[in-house]
């Protein structure tokens, strides 16, 4: 199989925050053949259709890092039952000016985390939604949210338990298939 080049977002802004402790374990358990990259979504200016005259800087390098993928990957937490405001805003500045999204035809899967019980339902369904409309066939099965995190987590307070350790290789194999389909 041909190397693909994921990127990865991570929609809690936060440096140890439990998303980017899990996007790294995404990352560290992918199958080989998933170049997988994270990209830093916090830098990024508010999107405003005004400055596509003469876009800033960090909305072209976004751009040019999505347009250059082969797939996405979004790792998010849920704020007040939706999608985090920074991980939205990128979302938006990927798929702008229109008519030239950056997104188009990527295909993409999500992963919600949280301390909660439910593990980000509301932000999984609302990425989803989102991005149905950017053209991104997102996987579907298997679905992921991670509730509890903060008992799936070692001693080390960076890698998982066993048994999420093995969900997470597995999805991370169905998400390969699911890139080779596109």
């Amino acid at each position: 199989m041909m190397e693909k080049k994921i990127a990865v977002l991570v929609g809690s802004l936060r440096k140890e925050s439990f998303n980017r402790k899990i996007a790294n374990e995404l990352i560290r358990l992918a199958p080989k053949t998933l170049k997988m990259e994270m990209v830093e979504i916090g830098n990024l200016p508010l999107y405003n259709e005004d400055l596509d005259i003469n876009p800033p800087k960090e909305w072209t390098d976004f751009r040019e890092i999505i347009q250059n993928s082969d797939a996405v990957l979004f790792v998010s937490p849920e704020y007040n039952r939706t999608i985090p405001g920074g991980l939205k805003n990128a979302i938006d500045v990927g798929s702008r000016p229109p008519g030239k999204s950056a997104w188009k035809g990527k295909s993409g899967a999500v992963v919600t985390v949280s301390p909660g019980a439910t593990g980000g339902l509301g932000s999984n369904h609302n990425i989803r939604q989102a991005v149905v409309f950017l053209d991104i066939p997102m996987m579907q099965q298997p679905e992921a949210y991670i509730g509890k995190v903060h008992e799936l987590l070692r001693e080390d307070g960076k890698t998982v338990i066993e048994k999420t350790e093995t969900f997470l290789r597995d999805y991370m194999l169905a998400f390969e298939k699911w890139v080779n389909r596109f």
